[in-house]
């Protein structure tokens, strides 16, 4: 079953020689997938090769021209999967470029802080970045129809969009997420950041499965899992930096009433926040329906903004007296507040006062089932 993905026009167009395209994403997102449709699509000479494999992550680690040549042979884009798995990777990289100038190398990745730190200054000026991630909804929508798209919304919720629990028979989709996140999406962390503790890991996602659009205490994380601070923070910048979950921080001008101590905390993906507190029941069977619905619209506008390569400020907001937004959006100097609601209805009257009369010029939204498909655009 082949789901066309949207970074892959935007990458083609990207392979200029002399150019390195590195093509970040969690685990099991279909890199390998993307970079292969992109071999057979190309009208160029192309080699892939996989760094997992000793010999040519040996190879591409030696840091000897001839060696490299030899990798490069006669082709004029090079693809290497796993390329963190390569250590100084970025030298090489920048070796084959100088020496190859006619030549584009497009590499991927998933341990993105890993591969970022090796990549970044030996690359300057000659990379550029795209990220991939689970099936967002436009892709899946244009791969099973508008129609059937929102008939399978409620799956979605539940089981998440990676593209093997989208394609599997349902009898195996809780077995194949707690693998993905048991093997895959802590195996960076562990293998290449010495994090020995992945129950705590594991304890840690769960407090924030439960705590999904709601404020984060640090401080009430280290007492629930019993570490200091510091260390849950480090976990927490980890678990962001793998594609696991991501941040939004408090929104705020007016320091006096609007609150920002804290932070949220976001799943790149339903179905793992699920599978880690093991709850796969229908939407009719479940008391956090409102929270499903604001993770899965806050990581489908991310992927939107991503693919559309749309620089924007997210915040949530709320205030002292507890009116709050879900989203506020900052871009070109605009403000844009979204409420998110399963059940279509209007938002507070008192939120929207409170919240237009301190930026009058800002734009507020309620975001429902009615009109979600529009906001994901």
């Amino acid at each position: 079953m082949k789901i066309e993905r949207i970074a892959q026009v935007q990458i083609q167009n990207a392979l200029l020689p002399g150019k390195v395209i590195v093509l970040y994403g969690p685990r099991q997102v279909g890199k390998t997938t993307l970079v292969k449709e992109i071999q057979s699509s190309v009208n160029r000479r192309t080699r892939l090769i996989n760094a997992d494999e000793l010999t040519y992550r040996e190879a591409l680690a030696s840091q000897k021209r001839q060696t490299l040549d030899e990798v490069l042979a006669d082709a004029e884009l090079l693809i290497i999967d796993e390329a963190q798995r390569v250590p100084d990777i970025g030298i090489n990289l920048k070796i084959l470029i100088d020496n190859h100038p006619e030549v584009t190398i497009l590499a991927t990745g998933s341990a993105s802080f890993d591969l970022a730190n090796k990549i970044n200054e030996p690359l300057t000026g000659r990379r550029i970045t795209f990220h991939l991630y689970p099936l967002s909804y436009p892709e899946l929508s244009r791969f099973f129809g508008p129609f059937e798209a929102r008939t399978l919304l409620e799956q979605w919720l539940v089981w998440g969009s990676y593209p093997e629990i989208v394609t599997c028979p349902p009898h195996l989709r809780a077995r194949l997420l707690g693998e993905l996140v048991g093997s895959y999406l802590f195996r960076d962390l562990l293998e290449l950041e010495g994090v020995r503790r992945a129950d705590k890991l594991v304890d840690l996602l769960r407090l924030l499965a439960f705590q999904v659009g709601q404020e984060v205490s640090l401080a009430e994380l280290a007492t629930s899992l019993g570490m200091n601070r510091r260390t849950v923070e480090r976990y927490l910048d980890l678990l962001e930096k793998v594609f696991v979950i991501y941040r939004v921080g408090g929104f705020s001008r007016n320091l006096r009433k609007e609150v920002t101590k804290n932070s949220r905390y976001y799943f790149f993906d339903n179905g793992v926040r699920n599978s880690l507190i093991q709850s796969f029941n229908p939407l009719t069977q479940r008391d956090d329906v409102g929270q499903l619905w604001e993770n899965f619209l806050m990581t489908e506008r991310w992927k939107a903004h991503t693919y559309a390569d749309r620089s924007v400020n997210r915040y949530f907001w709320r205030t002292y007296d507890q009116q709050e937004i879900d989203l506020i959006e900052e871009e070109a100097g605009r403000l844009h507040g979204f409420e998110f609601k399963w059940k279509a209805r209007a938002m507070s009257k008192t939120t929207q006062e409170q919240f237009l009369a301190s930026y009058p010029a800002a734009e507020l939204n309620v975001i429902s089932q009615d009109n979600f498909v529009e906001f994901l655009r």
